[in-house]
This record gives structure tokens, sequence and C-alpha cells, in this order.
């Protein structure tokens, strides 16, 4: 009876298989098929292994069968012989002693066959066979009975008849079933649901007809051979029965249907055409179908095409057609293309009949995510407009074709008009006699929350009820698509009403009803006392408007927990028609989690307030915290046209909560737009220039091309020959480092002893530029070069003998802050700006500073400092010349268009709300693009994260897999890849390189970086999926670039930002290799909605604006600690210098700036002054008199160590003089420095994992909070705990590289307030963070590679806990300390640490008449074979030079009176003042703490000192 189909290979979605590669296995089952060898074959079963079928012989109970024909014609009596034979087989299973269940095919027949055959044991005196009063529960079933409200339940109870359909409550649904099955029901009368739904078994089952109504084709048709066989098996119960019987009624004529259909003679057909065009959408939504072979693949796993071969005159098909498509391929892509194109004409995909392919398009994903079918669609696309009431939204959704099986029932009537009355705030058009109208009434009465008594209209209502919320998001969604503000906002209304069951123009406190009692909510409503007057009025004055004094409590209680924020924007234009708007989001009320949930989500819309358009609409999401906590910012591009309109409004509105809205107003009457005046450089045609026009063979030898490029032919002679600034602007990969090597190449002809600095704004590109030129310029010129990144210091020796100095912008800040002191930064001769266009991004203030600092110094010592920058095609090349000093002569800049290898842009949109499955449906696309534009060639595919790498790369795999071709991108023979494989260390790496798919991302470690960089530079395998850094960093040119997303998650904001289009320029510069491309491809997979943004700014640049306004205070502090600003005024003559200024004048409105004459100007940078002086003088920074301007103890600190003034005022007010360990690492953890720290998704949950494994407690309600992970990563590396997640390792790394200034900064600041013990803890907290150890909890001697818990235990029994003990050991008596351990092994990490002898000595001075004593020190390493003084530091990700603190306080009163900072290779003499005025030195002793070493403390007495020079 049961067909157990399985296979362990087959795939729930067939055409799931072949893309996805993923195994699934089917178990499939069923009552006894005809056919069943066909539903295998689509299930693609093994018939050998996994199909058994069963036949009716294998029946648990043996079922008999009867078939009873009706010939009679007249349709009364018909009804009446068929009642009488149902009777009859009824009453010979009750006197047997068996329960019967009768079927028949209508709600309403329920009941008037179950009193029909009532009637009929009257008639016959049969009641007694009915009677259920023996039954002992009965008294006890029947309390329970009386309840309900169903009358007929009641009734039918007495005689042991029960009915049971769909329409009934659920309650008295259950309370049947529990009846029948307790035996207190002998026969019940139900519909076909109740076969299928409840297992319900019966010795007699009987269906009563066959003919059952089918709304859909408006007439009768026969009941079906799946519901026959699933009412037959109920009959007969495993446990109770050795036998069943099922009884059939029907007319005569459908006898032989019936009994061929039981004898297994009639197969099952496919339903799947009806529904065709629904399930070709949702395949092109989800990106699995995206043409016309595609789908027919996918319709080739159809049950539906195994059908149509074997029975095709069921599916319209004529033998003719069979004879000449056999396979019947030219007829199922006619479906397909008769689906396209209806769903084409519905705008829910774009079908282009040409080329075959589909493309999904808003309507058609909302359609699919919302489960809305086409017939819907087409209703709504005919009857939605831009603008409607009420009743047309309501009338519009009840022609849903969700709804079509509503019908109109005559017993409905009575009450569907009482109910139009009483309960329907909305007209209803048709009336409740018509089936739209009927609809409309029960979507009212469901948001009135209405009562209803007809169990058919509950049944309709419940139905109606579960479709409702998807059809209104669905319909909200089409409208904001299409851009229509006031019918979004509405459609948005209406969701939210069918959400909470409450209509728009009720109070909105009632969506508080569980909590204020309804007495209130209607005496609101009555006196209409809206939200914002409720906001205003006293407790005591709500209590008096709605007569109930305590009420008013009760109400302002209510009103602080609905969600309310404010809004407020700043404007500042981009060009002439790109406005970019700062939103400022303010919570302002009481989060509650049984009201707010986790978050609450608000749509952003910004809309013109002429043309009701929507210029811009976003999802944002408030959670808890953010409720809390300070202001929300979102940042957003908008268009503005020419005229302009009078002003734009920015609506926040929330997605769930009525009347939960915010509303703000731009105004445009006084915008000042900048002026637009893009010019670009002709490029010249020009002769190509030989190398040899350099004069120079060692210069010639240097490049391994004959001639120069065309770009770099127009501007040899203005680099080479003169000493003018250039600004070069060009597309990437232009030649324009080359171009640079052309003006270092004078400087070393004519300025031998001046330096050249490079400036690049990412480590990555400073570490391409060290191996380029170490291989050429160093190793051929004899040049010295040193790099200055956060990876590397040099010292000051290796600085002054430079040549070439390569740094990241914040260490060239830092360097040349106290340029007066620093003479190698006044021998700069030449200075190189790469990338200088990102002056405007997220660095762009430091690099703005030193470019002013450099001018500004070049102007103080008259020595001429030549400026060359290098950017890409700029839209304001004019300014940024200007501030460059660059004259007219030396500025080129040149059009996108003049790259040396063209480049053909595709940019493509995708639709999809949410971020990870938009990216997931771009992924065979992608594949696509490599298939179509770069078969063989190089391809580059940048992602925004290193999840999405590894995501996008095995779905390649898949897909190439699925082309039969899965090696298609591997490019070497297999021992070659193995000997690759054996040298990866990231499993995820190995994995995809076998498929000649890189990975790159800043997660691997450097040698598995390198591998990939050399198989992809060397064409041994063709696609490298990376990150966006890889754009900026290798030089890897590939064929094609396909860009996969333009966002990134910002774990700071907690929302996916977009890439600036600097990167997305950047990225696509690298499509086009010139040695062997004749043009290159870039393929750009976008968000739907931004494709418009990025096909204008791809070839129309953006302006470079300056970001120094938000930042200026840090770079303020520096100049007024380094001695350039001592005044405003000096402040104002700084930033005369920088770019800000310059732009100020052309794009004021971007600065705020209103009055663009000389006097508004002045005022303006005054008051920013004045602004940032007050700013820095309130955390401590500096000091203010009336005139000047000095550094503070706080401001010269954080100028020192570059930190942020935020940290150092922090650190002000939370260190003290008895910090604590504990309270230290909280302070090391809340510096600004870290608040960049990603926080990426799900990482709350591994950091609430690692807060339960870590010695001191974390804030656990801000887990995903960057300073909580930054601690917690301490703490885990001290403890040194696993890390959940390669991403953290990462993160620790900067998170320990960061720390060490800040740490020497709070040592200062201790050291300054002369707290001895803070200072001292301060020290251990740095040696933890060098050696990974806890201070005192974990032994020091941990410290030693070799150690273990065995030579640990020998050692502490012995008294020794640290090594410096040990090293005060002598060699040969080591092994009889150890024991068994080996001594050569301990003495060989031994050597790795240093042994310091400290020698004082005391000597009284006379100095300007007074007496003072100098401790002279002298400082020796005993230890001679240890060469260096690199730390030893495993566990520290950077090489370090070991340091020593020598710390003279007094231990008794914990004051510290000097702190100096030493390092020596050999030996070291040194000197100290004593404090003057110091009465007693009981106490006072001098500390020797290392700055990388636990346990290497050493206490010198100062006092026995003192007493022997008195002696």
């Amino acid at each position: 009876m049961f067909i157990l189909c399985f296979s362990i290979t087959i795939l729930l979605r067939c055409i799931n298989v072949e893309s996805t590669q993923r195994m699934i296995r089917i178990v499939g089952l069923s009552a006894t098929l005809p056919n069943y060898l066909e539903v295998a074959q689509f299930l693609r079963v093994n018939p050998e292994m996994g199909l058994f079928f069963f036949d009716s012989s294998y029946r648990p109970i043996p079922l008999a069968q009867q078939y009873i024909g009706i010939s009679e014609p007249n349709f009364a009596a018909r009804n009446e012989l068929l009642s009488e034979i149902c009777y009859k087989k009824v009453v010979d299973s009750l006197r047997q002693g068996h329960q019967a269940m009768v079927f028949v095919h209508a709600r309403k027949d329920t009941v008037k066959t179950a009193q029909k055959l009532v009637d009929l044991a009257r008639r016959y005196e049969d009641l007694e066979v009915f009677n259920n009063d023996t039954h002992p529960q009965l008294s006890l079933i029947k309390k329970d009975v009386m309840k309900s409200r169903n009358k007929d339940l009641i009734e039918l109870f007495g005689l042991a008849v029960g009915v049971h359909h769909a329409g009934m409550l659920r309650s008295d649904r259950g309370l049947t079933e529990r009846l029948f099955s307790e035996g207190l029901l002998k026969v019940l009368v139900c519909t076909a649901t109740l076969a299928w739904g409840v297992n319900l078994p019966a010795h007699t089952v009987v269906i009563k007809g066959t003919q059952l109504y089918d709304p859909k084709a408006g007439g009768w048709r026969d009941l079906g051979m799946l519901d026959v066989m699933q009412i037959f098996g109920r009959a007969g119960r495993p446990q109770f029965d050795r036998s069943g019987e099922g009884i059939i009624i029907t007319s005569h004529d459908k006898l032989a249907y019936y009994l061929r259909l039981l004898t297994s003679q009639l197969p099952i057909e496919s339903q799947f055409i009806s529904s065709l065009k629904d399930n070709l959408n949702a395949e092109v939504a989800l990106g699995t179908v995206t043409n016309v072979k595609e789908a027919c693949a996918w319709l080739g796993y159809t049950y539906l095409s195994i059908r149509m071969k074997l029975n095709p005159l069921a599916y319209g098909i004529g033998w003719d057609e069979v004879i000449a498509d056999p396979s019947l391929s030219l007829k199922q892509r006619a479906l397909v293309t008769d689906a396209a194109r209806a769903l084409d004409k519905a705008k829910m995909m774009r079908f282009d009949e040409k080329s075959g392919n589909f493309y999904c398009t808003e309507l058609g994903r909302i359609a699919s995510h919302f489960y809305i079918q086409y017939s819907s669609v087409e209703t709504y696309n005919e009857m939605l407009r831009r603008h409607m009431n009420d009743s047309e939204v309501i009338e519009m959704v009840s022609h849903s074709s969700e709804f079509e099986n509503i019908v109109v029932r005559d017993e409905e009537q009575n009450e569907l008009e009482t109910l139009v009355q009483t309960l329907c705030p909305v007209e209803v058009k048709g009336g409740p006699s018509n089936k739209h109208g009927k609809i409309s009434i029960l979507i009212q009465l469901y948001i009135s929350r209405g009562w209803i008594d007809t169990f058919s209209l509950v049944s309709d209502a419940a139905y109606i009820s579960a479709s409702l919320a998807r059809i209104m998001r669905a319909l909200f969604e089409t409208c904001l698509r299409r851009g229509w503000c006031e019918m979004s906002l509405f459609m948005l209304e209406y969701c939210k009403a069918v959400d909470r069951q409450i209509w728009p123009h009720q109070h909105p406190l009632r969506q508080f009803d569980k909590e204020l009692p309804a007495e209130i909510l209607r005496k609101l409503e009555e006196r209409g006392a809206d939200l914002d007057r409720l906001q205003e009025m006293e407790e005591k004055d709500i209590g008096a408007l709605i007569r109930y004094t305590p009420g008013g409590r009760l109400v302002k209680q209510y009103l602080g927990y609905f969600p309310s924020i404010q809004l407020s924007a700043t404007v500042s234009p981009i060009t002439r028609t790109v406005l970019k708007i700062g939103l400022a989001i303010t919570p302002e009320f009481t989060w509650k989690d049984r009201f707010h949930g986790a978050a609450q989500r608000w749509w952003i819309i910004v809309q013109d307030s002429e043309s009701d358009h929507i210029y811009h609409s976003e999802l944002f999401t408030l959670t808890k915290r953010m409720a809390r906590g300070e202001t929300q910012k979102l940042s957003f591009t908008v268009p503005i046209f020419e005229p302009h309109p009078p002003q734009y409004y920015i609506r926040a509105v929330s997605d769930s909560w009525l009347h939960a809205e915010a509303f703000y107003c731009i105004s445009f009457h006084n915008l000042a737009l900048p002026q637009a005046r893009t010019s670009h450089t002709e490029l010249l045609d020009l002769k190509p220039l030989p190398v040899t026009a350099l004069g120079n063979n060692i210069y010639e030898a240097l490049y391994n091309f004959s001639h120069f490029n065309p770009i770099q032919t127009q501007i040899f002679h203005i680099l080479y020959h003169t000493e003018n600034n250039v600004l070069l602007g060009a597309p990437t990969g232009s030649g324009k480092t080359i171009s640079a090597e052309l003006a270092m190449l004078h400087l070393f002809n004519t300025q031998s002893d001046m330096k050249v600095v490079y400036i690049a704004p990412l480590k990555a590109i400073v570490r391409e530029r060290m191996n380029d030129w170490k291989d050429r310029l160093v190793s051929q010129l004899g040049k010295e070069m040193v790099e200055m990144t956060g990876d590397y210091t040099p010292d000051l020796m290796a600085l002054l003998s430079a040549d070439i100095i390569i740094s990241t912008p914040e260490k060239w800040d830092g360097i040349s802050r106290n340029w007066q002191s620093r003479n190698y930064v006044k021998k700069v001769g030449l200075m190189i700006l790469d990338e200088i266009h990102l002056l405007g991004a997220e660095r762009g203030p430091i690099l703005e500073v030193i470019v002013s600092r450099m001018r500004y110094i070049s102007s103080q010592t008259e020595r001429a400092v030549r400026f060359i920058g290098l950017s890409t095609a700029l839209a304001n090349a004019g300014d940024l010349a200007d501030w460059l000093g660059v004259g007219e002569i030396g500025l080129f800049n040149f059009k996108p268009s003049v790259r040396p290898v063209p480049l053909e842009v595709h940019i493509q949109g995708y639709p999809g709300k949410f971020y990870c499955p938009r990216m997931n449906s771009m992924n065979k696309p992608a594949y696509a693009a490599i298939c179509t534009h770069s078969p063989t060639k190089p391809v580059l595919i940048f992602v925004s994260s290193r999840r999405q790498t590894r995501l996008t790369a095995l779905d390649l795999i898949q897909f190439a897999a699925s082309d039969e071709t899965p090696r298609q991108f591997l490019g070497m023979p297999e021992e070659d890849l193995q000997m690759v494989l054996s040298q990866v260390t990231d499993q995820n790496l190995r994995q995809t390189l076998q498929f000649g798919i890189g990975l790159h991302h800043a997660g691997l470690n450097d040698k598995d970086r390198s591998l990939v960089e050399e198989l992809f530079a060397n064409n041994k395998i063709q696609v490298l999926v990376c990150t966006s850094t890889l754009a900026w960093g290798v030089n890897l040119p590939a064929h094609l670039v396909i860009i996969k997303g333009t966002e990134y998650y910002d774990g700071k904001t907690k929302r996916y930002a977009d890439f600036p289009i600097t990167d997305i320029l950047q990225m696509m510069g690298r499509a086009g290799r010139p040695q062997y491309d004749q043009h290159g491809k870039a393929v750009i997979l976008v968000h739907e909605p931004k494709k418009s943004f990025y096909k204008k700014f791809l070839y129309e640049p953006f302006p470079v604006e300056s970001s120094l306004r938000d930042q200026l205070h840090d770079h303020f502090n520096a100049e007024i600690v380094s001695g350039t600003i001592f005044h405003k005024e000096d402040a104002v003559h700084y930033l005369s210098w920088t770019y800000l200024f310059r732009r100020l004048a052309i794009n004021p409105a971007y600065y705020g700036l209103e009055d663009t004459e000389a006097e508004g100007l002045s005022s303006y940078l005054s008051r920013l002054v004045q602004n940032t002086f007050e700013d820095l003088e309130d955390s401590g920074c500096v000091k203010m008199t009336e005139d000047s301007v000095e550094p503070t103890m706080l401001g010269t600190i954080a100028s020192q160590y570059y930190l942020s003034y935020v940290t150092v005022s922090m650190f002000g007010s939370n260190i003290g003089p008895d910090t604590s360990l504990e309270v230290f690492l909280h302070i090391l953890s809340g510096a600004s420095e870290y608040d960049e720290l990603p926080v990426r998704h799900n990482e709350d949950n591994h950091n609430e994992a690692l807060s339960q494994r870590v010695r001191f407690a974390v804030d656990n309600n801000r887990l995903d909070d960057p300073h909580v992970k930054a601690n917690l990563l301490f703490q885990a590396h001290f403890s040194r705990l696993d890390l959940p997640i390669s991403d953290y390792v990462t993160d620790l790394k900067s998170v320990l590289d960061q720390s060490i200034r800040i740490i020497q900064a709070m040592i200062d600041i201790c050291a300054n307030s002369g707290w001895l013990s803070s200072s001292i803890t301060c020290m251990h907290l740095l040696q933890m963070v060098m050696q990974g150890l806890w201070f005192e909890q974990d032994s020091a001697l941990w410290m030693l590679p070799c150690m273990n818990n065995d030579l640990l235990g020998t050692l502490r029994a012995r008294g020794i806990s640290t090594v410096q003990q040990l090293l005060d050991i002598p060699k040969e008596n080591l092994q009889t300390v150890i024991g068994n351990f080996p001594v050569s092994r301990l003495h060989q990490d031994l050597q790795r640490f240093p042994r310091i002898q400290v020698k004082l000595r005391l000597q009284r001075r006379d100095i300007d008449g007074e007496n003072s004593l100098t401790l002279n020190i002298r400082m020796d390493k005993m230890n001679s074979w240890k060469n260096t003084s690199r730390a030893f530091a495993l566990r520290f990700p950077k090489i370090k030079d070991e340091a020593w603190w020598l710390v003279l306080g007094n231990t008794n009163t914990s004051e510290l009176y000097a702190l100096k900072r030493i390092s020596f290779s050999d030996r070291l003499n040194t000197h100290m003042e004593l404090p003057s005025g110091i009465t007693t030195f009981q106490g006072m002793k001098l500390v020797v703490v290392s700055d990388c070493y636990l346990g290497f403390e050493q206490e010198h007495s100062i006092e026995a000192l003192v007493e022997q020079l008195v002696l």
C-alpha cells in the first residue's frame, strides 16, 4: 500500500543538483501508485536498489471494497436513494459493533447528511443502534460538549453522530476527533480533509457521492483517485480490527472509472503547467535559471517532462508533433517561451527573445519573495495607481487570485449585511452579494477584530487573513520600487494595520491595548487627543481629559514606550546634480523588550515635495543598544535637478508601529551649488619617446621596455628636465609610478644629497613600492631606502642615511610634527603623493595635513620641496593643483578613457533587499561573465569580505562542475599542483586551488598570500577571488575584473556601506594587462537601485572634497605642541595652507559656509578655530588664555604617541594613583583607536563564548562593541586561548600593534602625575602584551619555548619562579636543577634573554649654588653571546627592540620622582637627578623594569647609597 522511493544521490530541487553539486537524499512515501516506475524515474531512484512497491495485498488489515452505482436519472430521487443506501451500510456496520465514517464533499453536506441519517433512524426505528448512553465517560465529556458554540455538534452528540469540516472552529474539530476516537461518536460525517489531515481510522468508510463543485472550473468534477485512496486508507483500525470495509456510492456511469482507478489502471498526471509561470519566476528570481536553455533543462527535471512523452494527448500534444519532435524539446521550449513572454508582459522579468536571456525585475522578485501568483500581479498591474483611496485598495486586494476560491453563500448574506453596517469603516464596492464585496468585508472585519457567527464565514475569514499580510507587504514594496511616495506610505500604513489589527484612523495607543484599558482608549479617541497633544500635557491634565485621574500616569507611561525618533540633516553638494545628505537619528523613547523586541526597523524615505517621487529609500535597523546610546548617523547621496524644487522631505516611518514617524524638511532656498568646471588634458598624438631619452645608461637599464607610453611621453620633459610641481591625473594602469620615477631621477641628477619621500595611503601600496624599488632603484642605483609603516619604524641613523623614504601618511605625520628638531625632514627635496584623490576619504585629513606642513616647512626654510601628485582623473584638478603649488604647465588631468589598454565596462543591477542573498544571486552571473568575456585569460573577482571570497570561489567550482569542466581554471599539471598544495596552510585555499581558483585576503598568512600571487601572475590559476585591498596593493592585472557587489559591512555603524568611488575605480583599473591585452573588461555587479549612480560617476569623476574640518582637533593639538600655533591667528594662518581653505570658497555649502565674502570666510575660520580650541581645552589637552594657547601634559603625550585627544582625555579622567590591572585593561580597551575594530556579523556570539572563558568580566550588554571585543582579545592573548575564527587572529594582531604606544602614553601620564604604583602596574600590562601571559597569575617561566608543566613543577620545587633566576645559575649546574630535562634545549632558550647587571653611584653636584644629588647608572649585559637587542616575544606579532625603564620612586609612599626609558645593546652609562628638597631617603629605590619581559625587575635601594655618600 505504500511506495518507498529513495536514493542517496538525489536532490530536492533538481535544477540545483547541477549548480550546487550537493547530494541530498530524497525519500518518497506514497499510497499504491499505478505508474510508480515513472514517479521513481522523476525522483531519480535506482529501480534496482531504491524502489519498493507494495500492492494492496500487503495491507496490514485486509480491505473489503464495495462499488455501488445508482442509475436513477431524477436528481431528487437520486439524492434520496443515495442517502438510503448510505444509511443501510452505516447501520449494518453499527449493528456489528463497528464505527463508521461517511465522507461528503461540501461543508454544509456534513450537517445535512448527519441529520438525514438521524431522520432515517427515526423512520426505521433504529435509534437504539445510535445510542451511546452506556459509555462510562459520557457524563464527564458531555460537560465539554455543552460548552461548544456549535449547536449542531451539541444536538447530534446525543445520537452519537458527529460532523467534521474545515469551517468549524479548531476547538470543535479537536473535540469531535476526541469523541470519535474514544467511541462516544459512532458515526462521523466529514469532508475529505479529514482523510488527509487527521489520522482517525474507522472500520467502515462510506464515500457518499463522487461529484464535487470546483469553483475554478465553475462546475462539477469527479472525486480524484488520490482522495479515494486516502479515504479508503482510513478503513480498518490496525490495533482493533481484523478487516476494514470501504464503500463507494456513485452514479452508474462512473462505476467503471472508479473500478479502473482502484485496480491501478489510471496513471497520475502532472499539474505543473498550471503553475509554470510562478515557478519559472521563482527560479529566475533565485538566479538558478537565467536563459531559455537553462529553463528547458530545469523543465526536463520535472514529472511533467516524463508524462508528456508517455501521454502527450493529455497535455494537448498531437501525434504529428510527437513524430516530428520525439524528445518534445520544442514543446518544452514553447512552454518556457510562452511563460517567459507572459512574465515579461506582466513586468515580472525581462525576456530578451533574441538572446534568450532572462533578467529578474523588482516586481518578479517581490512576487517570488511574497509568494504572489502571476495572475495576482497582472491584476495589480492593471488596478494599482499612484493615488488610491482605502476602498480602492481593499477592492484591489479582494481581486487577488489567492482568494478566487472564495464563494458567496446564500446563508451568509444576512450576517454580511449586518457586518457591513457595524464593522466596516470603508465603503464596500459591490456589496455583500458580490464575491469581491464579501472578501472586502472579511478584510475589514479582520482589521476591526470583528466577531463572526456563520461557520463558513469563519473559515473564509481565516483563509483570507492568512494571505493578507504578505499581499499588503508585496503591494508596499511594489509602490516603493516605483518611487511613489504617497502610495508607499499609504500601503505601509495598511501593512501595519493588518499586522496589528488596528485601523490607521484609530488612536495610536491602541497598539498597547493589552496594557491600556479599553475605556481609556475610547475616551482618548472621543476627545481627539493625538500623540503630539498628549506629549505636551501633564499627567494630571491627561487624567482630567479622560476623567480618570490614575489613567493620566498610565497614559504618560505608555507614551514613553511609543517609538519616537528625531531627525536632523546636513546637506553637502558634491556636484551640481548630486547632494550628500548626512542624517542624524536620535531615539526619544524608552525601550522595553516586551514591546520593541531586539530591534526596531524604520524606513528612511527622501521625496521631492512637488513630484511625490522617492529619490532614496533604505531600511534602518535601530537596536536596543543604539536606542540607549548616542545619535545614529546615516549618509547617502540623492540627485537634484534643474530647476531646483523648493525642498525635499525626509521621512522616517516605523515598519511595525502605526503613526510612529518623523519628518524633516530640507530647503534649497539658499543652497549654493559648486560650479561645474571639469577640465581635461588632451592626449597629444606624439611619437613614443625611447628610454634612451634619459641620457643615462644606468637609468635606461632600470626599464624592461623600449619606449615610454603616450602619457609618459607627453609629461616626460616637465618631470625629467624641470623643477616644476606636477599633478598627474590619469586612470589606473597608465604608468603613473614610472612618471614619478622620472622626477626622482631628476632629483638624483641635480640634488643627490636631498631625500625623496613617497607617501602612499595604504600599507599594501608601500609594500608593493618597496619590493619594486628594492629590485631596481636600490640595487642598480646604489640608493638607500627605508619603509615607515605600522609594521616598520626605522631608527634615526637609517632615516638620516636614506635617499628614499616610503611611508604611510600617519607615520610621516608623526615624524614631521617636530620638524624643527629633525634635520631629515628639512632635507626632503621631492615629495611624491600617490593616490592623492584619497584626500576626501577617511584618512584624507592626514594626507592634507602633511602636504600643508611640508609646504609650510618649505616656506620657512626657503628650501624648495618639489611635489608630485598622482591621482585618477579628477573633476576639480585645478583646486588640487592650486593647493599643491602646481602651475598651469604642471597640471595634467587626462580623461578616464586614455588608458594604455582600453576598458570595456558592463554594469549589471541585481535586486534583493538583503545583502547575503543578493551576493549569492551574483555568483552565477559572475561565472557567466568569465565564460563570456575571459574563458581562458586571467580573472580577478573583488568581493567585500573574507567570507565572500570563500563562498564565491566554492560557487564558481560548483558551476564549473555542472558544466562538466571542474578544472577549467587550472593551468598546471597534477604533480605541480600537489607540490603547491603541500605548501598551503589555509584549508579553504587548499580546497579552491585544486580547481584553479585562488583566494586573497588579509586573513591568509604571508606565505600563502605570496604563493597565490605567484600562481596567478604565472597563469597557473586563472581566477583570483580577493578583497578590495588587493586593488591597492599588489599589482596583479587581469584581462577581466568582476566587482561582485559595491558594499561592505561597516562594523562601526553595524550596516552595509558603499565602497568609495575611488575604490571601485581602482578595482576596475586592474583590468587589462599592458603587455598582453588589446583591451580590458570590467563587469560591475551592483544593487539595482544604485545602477544609475555608478553609470554616472564611473565616467564623470567625483570632485575631491576636504574632510579635515571634522578632524582638526588632533592636528591643531600637534601644531600647538610643536610650537607652530601659539595664537588663534596662527591657527587661522595654518588653515590657509590647507586644501580645505581652497574648497571653502568653491563649494561653501558642503562645509556649511553661508557667506562667501572675505569677512564671512574669516568669521567661519575664526569660529572653527575657537570651537576646536574649546574642545581641546575641555579635554585637558591645551590651556587657553585671552590671546594665546599652550599645550598641557595630556596634549603633549597625545601628539608624541600619535593618539586621539579623546583617548588621552579619557586616560586623564580614569587613571588614578592606585589603578588596578583590571581597570587599566578596561581603559586600554576603551581607547578611541579601537573604535574601528570590526565587529562582524554574529561575532557577538563568539564574544559571548569568549567572555565565559576569560579572567575579567566584560559588559554582556555590549558584546557587539569594538572596545569589548578588544578587551576580550587582550584577555584571550594573555590566557593563550584558541581564538574562535581566523578573523580574530588578524584582529588580535592589529589590537596588539596599536597597544604599545597607547600603554606607553598611559605610563607617561602616570609618571607625570607621580604615581609609582599605577606606573609599575601599567608596565606590567605592557609586558603581558609582549609575552601573552598574565602578570603573577602565570609563571614568567612560560616565556621559555621549551617550558612544560613537568619542568615548571621541578623548578618551582627548587624555588625558581623567574627566568632571571635561571640566568644566574651557571650552565654546569643547570642539569642538577632541572632533572631529566635536556639541558641544551633550556640553555638555548635562555640565551635569548638578557642578563642585566646594574651598578649605581651617587654623586653630589653643585648646580647654580645649590647642592644636588645625581644618580649615575651603569648597565651591562652580562651574557655577551646575546648579540642582539631584539626582544624575544614569540606571541607578539611584530619585531621590537628591548627597552628598559629606570623608575626612581618611593615604595613606601608610592611616589614616583623620575622616569627614564632606555635601550642599549652591550652597556650604557646614564644618570638621573634625585629630587631636591627631600628630607628623608627612606623607601627611595631605583626600579629597573623591562618593557617586554616578565619577572626581570630589579630594585636598588637609594637610601643605602645616600648613607655611604654621607659617610
